[in-house]
């Protein structure tokens, strides 16, 4: 994907958040209106052994989380003027980037 994005000529600035994590602030701002069950990575490994409920986990508890263990973010996360497009939707990339 960074290999393609950069053929169409979009200028990325990365972050390896598993070296520069994110503050609780940060990834706040950074979600948004996103709610973060929408970028908690629920089928990781790191995931599964937490056991969570996804119908009981308040959206403060999933930001701490992945704060806490990154490996818990699903990734990429790609901001694109000030939207946030979670993964590798090809949809919602066409749409940011079209």
């Amino acid at each position: 994907m960074k290999a393609s994005l950069s053929q169409d000529g979009v200028v990325l600035n990365e972050r390896d958040f598993f070296k520069d994590s994110f503050t609780e602030a940060e990834l706040r701002e950074l979600l948004g209106d996103t709610h973060p069950a929408d970028v908690f990575s629920w089928r990781s490994p790191s995931a599964r052994k937490l056991g969570l409920d996804k119908d009981t986990v308040s959206p403060d508890e999933l930001i701490g989380l992945m704060v806490e263990e990154p490996r818990l973010i699903r990734r990429p996360l790609l901001q694109v003027d000030g939207h946030l497009v979670v993964g590798t939707d090809k949809k919602a990339m066409a749409e940011a980037f079209g």
